[in-house]
């Protein structure tokens, strides 16, 4: 099945026709003069990932005149409350067990549920100005609703949309979305947007990019000139050589390729900071095992979820990025940059736009043992040339990624939607 076959249509249409009994025609979208609108903000997860971490700040913002429509519970909402941010969590079992790569079977299975909570979530989102969808389940069944709700779409895109990750069907249904249902759409980085509009066929179809926005003041961790205080805080080897690998336990952030690396470098630690959040434990377990293996077991620290990152960044000598695929964008990188540490990271996707090699950071080819190694002993074995690119990609983040222009690209867009 093609992005272009007819039968999405027919999909669409169905899940339309079956909401269409149940709501009433809404009203005539709101005239928005002097006052911000108000937004209903809608994420699909209820964990701590770099979708979530992007839209945190964003809702924060918008607080006295948005809520967060979250569609699974978890520690992601407690984040949102302690932040001030008014929060609903509408769960469906059904519908967040269909993963993303999933076969079309298991998302026709779940049709009943899908039109059901399209209809629920278009009753909702009729209370406010606009609708704000931060991830891919958000937007299926945030814009499906339109027909219903009758408000502006705006989609904030965090991935890179290619059968590498997604199936047929999805992606055929993201095209027709994206063509028919969306108002506006917002890139975290070109690499994201330009995946998009080849998908769409299209090469003038508009996307805004924003690159997410890290806070600064966040980095100033009061003990990190102190490294072995630190490092004996966090419990970690005060005296080694630390490089620290920072995202979610997956196959394709590459954490297996760090341990091979690791294998080649005596005396070298690796921190492992992060967990198998989506159902990727199996490869937690071979991680584990790859390291017994390698006789690297007693180097390797695998930290778990870490809820400071900027203290975690900050003990470590070298942050290292090993996505085997193209990264849509890097929220890690940036955060390691922050942090004052230099970072190795792969060169694909949205790193591209961050790092540039020799000056803010060292570039690697995906997947590349032999040039993740080179690079790590470079900045071991050159400690001027790691503090360097460090200071530099210090300046670089606080200067292009900083959390106030993010705040006001992303209000300026959502004012421009909602005009």
């Amino acid at each position: 099945m093609t992005p272009s076959d007819p039968t999405q249509a027919a999909v669409i249409g169905d899940i339309v026709a079956q909401g269409i009994a149940h709501v009433e025609t809404p009203h005539a979208e709101a005239a928005f003069e002097n006052e911000p609108p108000t937004v209903l903000f809608i994420d699909q997860s209820g964990e701590l990932g770099g979708a979530e971490f992007a839209l945190l700040p964003l809702a924060r913002h918008w607080a006295s005149r948005g809520k967060v429509l979250l569609l699974s519970d978890g520690p992601f909402r407690e984040r949102l409350e302690s932040a001030g941010v008014s929060v609903d969590v509408s769960a469906n079992a059904r519908i967040s067990g269909v993963r993303r790569d999933a076969l079309r079977f298991a998302w026709l299975g779940a049709f009943p549920a899908i039109a059901g909570q399209v209809v629920s979530i278009a009753r909702k989102a009729r209370r406010y100005d606009l609708v704000f969808v931060n991830s891919q389940k958000a937007l299926v069944l945030g814009a499906f609703g339109k027909l219903l709700h009758g408000r502006p779409v705006v989609w904030y895109l965090h991935d890179i949309l290619s059968r590498d990750h997604f199936g047929r069907v999805q992606l055929a249904i993201v095209r027709w979305l994206a063509l028919h249902a969306v108002d506006h759409v917002i890139a975290n980085s070109r690499a994201s947007a330009d995946a998009l509009v080849s998908l769409t066929l299209r090469p003038d179809y508009p996307v805004r990019v924003v690159h997410n926005g890290i806070d600064a003041a966040a980095f100033a961790v009061p003990d990190a000139q102190d490294r072995a205080a630190l490092r004996r805080r966090l419990g970690l080897p005060e005296d080694a050589w630390l490089a620290g690998l920072f995202g979610r336990l997956a196959p394709w952030k590459g954490q297996h390729v760090a341990l091979a690396a690791l294998a080649r470098l005596p005396g070298a630690h690796l921190v492992l900071a992060g967990a198998a959040l989506f159902g990727e434990h199996e490869y937690e377990r071979e991680l584990h095992r790859q390291a017994q293996a390698l006789g690297v077991a007693d180097r390797v620290h695998f930290a778990g979820f870490c809820d400071d990152v900027p203290a975690w960044m900050s003990a470590m000598d070298v942050i290292v990025h090993t996505s085997t695929e193209a990264e849509p964008f890097g929220r890690v990188i940036v955060e390691g940059m922050m942090a004052e540490r230099a970072v190795i990271a792969t060169a694909a996707g949205g790193v591209k736009e961050i790092v540039t090699h020799g000056e803010n950071g060292w570039l690697v080819e995906p997947g590349n043992i032999d040039e993740l190694v080179a690079a790590m002993a470079a900045l071991r074995d050159d400690p001027m040339l790691a503090q360097r690119l460090a200071a530099r990609g210090r300046a670089d983040a606080q200067r292009n990624f900083s959390l106030d222009a993010y705040l006001r690209q992303m209000s300026r867009a959502i004012g421009d939607v909602a005009v």
